[in-house]
């Protein structure tokens, strides 16, 4: 009998043995405590957020930058005509060789009584075009009209040519050669009869006609010369 109480003292140890340390496993599972916050301020976030609304009242951060807007340049229209009478290929000779360029003639004009022409040399086409133009503008003359014609007969001269001209009724026209009818149409001269003779340069013949059109007179200028009134004459 004393044996028996012996083992069942035994197992009853046992018993309470592993019931404690069941209890202390289940208590020593790790509870996962919550990190704690930092103390002190909260560091701002520097980036910062606009609404739509914000962004389209002007806000310099948002809007792209705007290119300034160049003034737009409208070629101002010239009130004078160009027309291109002669571009010839010229050499000049010097030490090395010779070097090639480019000769224009050019007649400007209002269609208005005033008219002009230039020569220009250069080695391009369009310069030497730019520079006549411009020295025509230069030496621009007035033409005295009588309606749509000249107010009288009149020979130009220059060099070796000569240009004839002759008053002509209204609706005759400008009967011309290429050189001298490139400056009276420019001119304004509407009705007109020309004859060139002698050289046939065309430099020569525009020059020739300007010449005869400076001569030209009204009666009321000649008048005015001779210290007379129209009537008299």
């Amino acid at each position: 009998m004393k044996d028996n109480n012996i083992i069942e003292e035994n197992v009853e140890a046992v018993n309470n043995v592993e019931v404690e340390t069941s209890n202390e496993v289940v208590n020593e599972t790790p509870v996962t405590e919550e990190p704690k916050k930092k103390s002190g301020k909260v560091e701002k976030s520097t980036v910062k957020t606009y609404s739509p609304a914000e962004k389209s009242t002007g806000n310099k951060k948002f809007d792209k930058k705007k290119t300034p807007e160049r003034p737009t340049t409208r070629r101002e229209e010239s009130e004078f005509d160009k027309k291109l009478v002669e571009v010839r290929r010229v050499a000049k000779v010097v030490k090395g060789g010779r070097t090639m360029r480019f000769s224009a003639l050019v007649v400007v004009g209002n269609h208005n009584g005033l008219v002009g022409v230039g020569n220009g040399k250069a080695n391009e086409v369009p310069e030497a075009i730019e520079k006549a133009t411009a020295a025509a503008k230069r030496n621009l003359i007035s033409v005295p009209i009588v309606g749509t014609t000249i107010p009288h007969n009149i020979i130009g001269k220059f060099g070796a040519s000569s240009v004839l001209m002759f008053p002509a009724p209204q609706g005759t026209g400008v009967i011309a050669g290429g050189s001298a009818r490139a400056v009276v149409e420019l001119a304004g001269i509407k009705d007109i009869v020309t004859k060139s003779h002698g050289s046939n340069n065309k430099i020569n013949g525009v020059k020739a006609t300007i010449e005869g059109l400076k001569l030209l007179r009204t009666k009321e200028e000649v008048a005015a010369l001779r210290g007379k009134s129209v009537e008299e004459l």
